[in-house]
């Protein structure tokens, strides 16, 4: 026992000696940072110490690749509009449907007899009305008395109408071409209104989603032809043309794109599949690019400090374009071959003395 205590008593010694050699390091470490700090200061001879950065014209790189995944042109899930039990399924998933073609029916014996009794309140109706008819020419009803048996009519026939839509929402069919991809229900299943049936996609036209930035949205527009290559396919070469366009970014300030894919041999693609939408644009003119940090708190406020004389900072009005990475287009308000300061932008005011730190 006295071993293990002795033990524990030179561990602990240990560990607060390496800790106080710890402490002691990131002072020391710290205190020489300062002293860095403090040297820049005393070399600027009381001067706001700043970088800077030459205003230059550049010609921008706008190509850019996105990547996304393949959707269907269209996609359809089918749910039961009533309930009952399924007697039939005729088709399975994998099989190619067309519009109008019957999917799936529901028993429809209850609802058969809902429509003939409409029916027959239908034809006792119409009796009635006819009957009310001759007996309004001859002063037998009133004309209120008409009026009401001519509403009993109307009412027959539109409980009719709405037998006869049940009975035919008991034979699923399909309302697009395409492929069944999920079929949820086999014979014998007893359904409920809104219970999933069968999901059907077209894949006749697929579609690649993808999302680009601000600046990059900006040079797209419907209609444009790209050039897409498919992960699983490297060795071929597909193109979409680009057919609908966010009009509103979302919550990550990117703009959803969609392109349809022309060309699909043997529907080699498939939806889900993941491709890469290379846009490519003409060269554009050299523009002037100062770096983004030039820009006093942010580059909304178009201000930037602009190296007067070597020696002072002048502040200025800019009118800014677009957002390059870390660089920002200057539409109006410098001059290539000016300097802009970069860093140390808090401390100034106009015409307030500087040293450049290199």
């Amino acid at each position: 026992m006295k071993k293990r205590s002795i033990v524990r008593t030179l561990l602990t010694i240990v560990i607060i000696a390496g800790s106080i050699a710890l402490i002691g390091w990131v002072l020391n470490n710290n205190k020489k940072k300062n002293a860095e700090k403090t040297a820049v200061v005393a070399a600027a001879n009381g001067n706001v110490a700043v970088r800077i950065s030459p205003v230059q014209k550049q010609a921008l790189e706008l190509d850019f690749s996105a990547n996304g995944n393949f959707i269907p042109g269209r996609q359809m899930n089918f749910s039961a509009e009533n309930s009952g039990r399924v007697t039939q399924v005729l088709v399975d998933e994998g099989n190619v449907v067309h519009v109008g073609q019957t999917l799936a029916v529901i028993k429809t014996d209850q609802l058969n007899v809902d429509l003939e009794s409409a029916q027959a309140n239908y034809r006792n109706a119409l009796k009635d009305k006819e009957r009310y008819e001759n007996a309004f020419k001859t002063g037998g009803v009133t004309q209120q008395q008409l009026d009401q048996a001519h509403l009993a009519l109307d009412n027959a026939e539109a409980r009719v109408a709405q037998a006869k839509i049940k009975v035919g929402d008991a034979y699923i069919r399909a309302s697009i071409n395409g492929v069944v991809n999920k079929r949820y229900i086999e014979p014998g299943a007893v359904v409920a209104p809104a219970t999933q049936l069968f999901e059907l996609v077209d894949i006749s036209k697929l579609k690649l989603q993808v999302t680009v930035e601000e600046s990059q949205v900006a040079n797209l527009k419907v209609g444009d032809k790209v050039p897409i290559k498919v992960s699983v396919f490297p060795d071929k070469d597909f193109t979409g043309t680009v057919s609908f366009i966010a009009a509103k970014a979302d919550n990550a300030l990117s703009f959803p794109v969609e392109l349809e894919l022309k060309g699909n041999p043997g529907n080699l693609v498939k939806a889900g599949m993941y491709g890469t939408a290379i846009f490519n644009f003409p060269s554009q003119a050299p523009v002037i690019l100062v770096p983004r940090s030039a820009f006093i708190g942010s580059v909304s406020s178009n201000q930037v400090f602009v190296v007067k004389n070597n020696n002072s900072a002048s502040l200025r009005k800019v009118v800014a374009g677009r957002v390059m990475g870390d660089k920002v287009e200057v539409l109006q308000g410098l001059n290539e071959g000016e300097t802009v300061i970069t860093s140390g932008q808090i401390n100034l005011t106009e015409g307030a003395p500087i040293s450049i730190v290199k």
